[in-house]
């Protein structure tokens, strides 16, 4: 038996379904005739009753005076009860109920006075009761088959209720656990924000929360839209997450995080497609403390992961946290700081590379083919025309996890120029945070991220994550704040605009979860891409060694001696640095700086030019060992200390090394980035 409710005027969606619509299949012809004519007999047992009720009533109070008049003010008060009654339904039933009462009472006080044979009573029992019965039978089947704009006395009842009595609702189509009517408002009185704003009044109306409510307004009209219902929420019960949906797919295929409140998938595509008309696009996840914004990340990176052809850039400053057991399926996975720095200059140089390649061979943007050996003609970059053989270039996903640590050590536009240009270059760019206010993170930067996940948060912060005209489709992530985890809202390309006011959730990950992660983690490993020379020699100018790209399964890993306290006293008790000093030497002359400084002046010498360029290189060189590309003169306070030197002279050494080439300017200002010693060569 079909899921169904009632709203308050008796109007049910979806229309019920008999309990036994083949009642009578195995039985007689009569049975099953009985049946089908039930849902019609009330009207014509209204009609006998009357009759009899006439014949009983005349045999008591014929010809008697004050049963005429008590007949008479009962019939009138009846009827007035009826009218007034029916105040809440519609006109038209409130009209047809007062006629009925009216003409059936007055008929039967004239057949309890008179006779209900005397003159034209029969005459009228017999032409008006089966025309009564036979208009609520036609009733009841019109209710049943409304015309589009003929809404039914249920539906004017409910929109007059929220204020918009004029307004009709059209013949609604009936899905699993959806309801979807059109909506047409009164016109030059009624506009799609009315409704909008009512959305909420009628979800009080159907006892409903208010996100099963929805109205997507007509693009092509001011008044008309699509009011959906979703009587119940599919999202309470908790899936957890059992693998990958398409394991060895392309990364343009849909990426499945989740499920609607209707049950239907929920999808979510990085890559555009120019068969489809759908463009590529940046991805913001948002959501508060408690709201599951973890597992909503954890979807969708092993989404990505089991894909064959891209690879992931992560920054995490919680230290992989969640993300521990798909690290090594990472291209290059930074914990925050400098390492996270050099990660968005990185990224940032890559993209005209891409670009360069991508429309060398003849890629308006990128598509999967892109990531197979260019062996076609028609994507050569040789001016000869024939096949360039050149390797693929995968897609490249560049995540920045916890993102507001970032944006505050590097600024809020540290992701501008990324999230404007990365497009056409073949990425995309990924940003998780708890508030994306604008306080945060750069209008230029909320503008360019075209995607959302957004997930519960507070109600004051729900204008920061979804655009206006989802929420006032009806959208609240603010209703469920960190109450019901992993519930979203998404809006991206490739989803149906109907869709963005649609809740969705998660699967849920848990404990059992990890061994499965750690599979897929060695799977990307074997099996995922690597990345281009393209990518990775882009990527090694700006960080050195610190980019390694992803390694196999089997590679050598170095470990880290670490000296034990107790053996310290088995090695040299002299500094190594001060293994060449001969201790019987006298010592040097005093040089400039060298003194005790005067208050207000910096301590330190001052070297030679060709001493400072040597210092200054071997500072640089000892930083790129450690994979610190990216610089300023506050990283150089314990190398000054150890010689000696000021920070004033710091300065002005780096913006000479800059004209030199060893080192670049970032988008933060006062920072550096070191230029690899091999490039500079």
């Amino acid at each position: 038996m079909a899921r169904n409710w009632t709203d308050q005027d008796g109007r049910r969606y979806p229309l019920a379904v008999p309990a036994d619509t083949n009642a009578g299949a195995g039985g007689s012809v009569g049975a099953y005739l009985l049946h089908r004519i039930k849902p019609h007999l009330p009207p014509w047992l209204g009609v006998a009753g009357a009759g009899l009720a006439g014949v009983l009533g005349h045999e008591r109070w014929a010809n008697s005076a004050g049963a005429g008049v008590g007949l008479t003010l009962a019939s009138v008060a009846l009827t007035g009860t009826t009218w007034w009654v029916g105040r809440t339904t519609g006109k038209q039933r409130r009209l047809h109920s007062a006629i009925t009462v009216a003409a059936g009472s007055a008929w039967l006080t004239a057949a309890c006075l008179a006779g209900p044979t005397t003159g034209p009573v029969d005459d009228l029992y017999l032409m008006g009761g089966p025309g009564v019965a036979l208009s609520w039978n036609v009733r009841m089947v019109m209710r049943r088959n409304e015309g589009a704009g003929e809404g039914s006395d249920a539906d004017k009842g409910l929109l007059e209720k929220v204020g918009l009595a004029r307004a009709q609702i059209g013949t609604a189509k009936v899905e699993p656990n959806r309801v979807t009517a059109p909506v047409g408002l009164d016109a030059g009185t009624q506009t799609n924000e009315d409704m909008s704003k009512a959305l909420s009044h009628i979800a009080s109306a159907l006892d409903l929360p208010t996100s099963a409510v929805r109205y997507t307004p007509d693009p092509g009209s001011a008044r008309r839209g699509e009011l959906v219902i979703v009587p119940e929420d599919m999202l309470a019960e908790v899936v957890e997450w059992e693998g990958p949906s398409n394991l060895g797919g392309s990364i343009a295929d849909p990426l499945v995080i989740g499920r609607y409140d209707d049950g239907a998938p929920l999808l979510l595509w990085l890559p555009g497609d120019p068969e489809e008309g759908r463009n590529s696009t940046h991805l913001l996840i948002a959501g508060g403390t408690g709201s599951g914004k973890g597992d909503a990340a954890l979807n969708l990176l092993t989404e990505i992961l089991s894909r064959r052809d891209v690879i992931v850039w992560f920054s995490d400053p919680k230290a992989f946290q969640d993300f521990a057991p798909l690290r090594p399926g990472l291209d290059w996975g930074e914990e925050g700081g400098a390492g996270t720095e050099v990660m968005v200059e990185a990224f940032q140089a890559v993209i005209p590379d891409r670009t360069r390649w991508l429309g060398a061979h003849g890629y308006r943007q990128w598509v999967p083919e892109a990531a197979q050996q260019q062996n076609s003609p028609e994507r050569t970059c040789r001016d000869d025309g024939r096949p360039c053989g050149c390797p693929g270039m995968p897609f490249l996903v560049g995540w920045f996890e916890e993102a507001a640590n970032t944006l505050r050590a590097l600024g809020d536009d540290a992701f501008t120029g990324i999230a404007q240009e990365a497009r056409s270059a073949g990425a995309a760019l990924i940003v998780s945070l708890q508030r994306p206010s604008y306080d945060q993170m750069s209008t230029s930067t909320r503008a360019s991220l075209p995607s959302v996940i957004a997930l519960g948060c507070d109600a004051r912060d729900e204008g920061f994550s979804l655009p206006d005209t989802v929420l006032a489709a009806g959208a609240h992530p603010g209703e469920w704040g960190n109450r019901r985890p992993g519930y979203c809202y998404c809006v991206s390309p490739g989803i149906p605009e109907d869709r963005y006011p649609s809740p969705g959730r998660t699967w849920r990950f848990t404990g059992r979860a990890v061994s499965v992660m750690e599979l897929l983690a060695t799977w990307s490993q074997r099996n995922g891409a690597k990345a281009d020379p393209v990518t990775a020699g882009s990527a090694a100018r700006i960080a050195g060694q610190l980019y390694t790209g992803r390694t196999g399964p089997d590679a050598d890993q170095t470990a880290l001696s670490v000296v034990e306290d107790d053996d310290m006293d088995n090695g040299p008790h002299v500094d190594p640095e001060d293994a060449d000093i001969d201790p019987e030497a006298e010592l040097p002359e005093p040089e400039q700086g060298d003194d005790t400084p005067i208050f207000g002046q910096e301590s330190g010498r001052k070297p030679s030019p060709e001493e400072a360029r040597r210092l200054l290189d071997d500072a640089l060189a000892e930083f790129e060992d450690e994979g610190r590309m990216i610089v300023g003169p506050k990283d150089f306070t314990d190398w000054c200390d150890r010689n000696s030197l000021s920070r004033s002279w710091v300065s002005k050494r780096l913006k000479e090394a800059a004209q030199e080439g060893r080192l670049e300017p970032t988008s933060s200002t006062g920072r550096w980035r070191i230029v690899p010693a091999l490039t500079v060569a």
